[in-house]
């Protein structure tokens, strides 16, 4: 079970109107770590906190130029 919020998390939360764990994912996807952080008004240890305490795994995965990479989800 994942641990409370913080009054930050929830804060966040609330503005954006998404919960950390659809958003944090996406964001980071999009804009990279920095650029989230920016985005969310904290510092990157912040996030990297909010990461670990929420169980989200950041991967980087280096490419060929003729490369590509899927990501699947499953549904369980």
């Amino acid at each position: 079970m994942p641990e409370k919020k913080s009054k930050k998390m929830l804060s966040v939360e609330k503005r954006l109107r998404r919960p950390l764990e659809q958003l944090l994912p996406e964001l980071i996807n999009e804009h990279g770590l920095t650029g989230t952080a920016n985005r969310l008004n904290v510092t990157k240890a912040t996030l990297s906190y909010w990461l670990l305490k929420l169980g989200i795994r950041v991967r980087r995965v280096a490419l060929q130029p003729d490369e590509t990479i899927e990501i699947k989800r499953i549904n369980s």
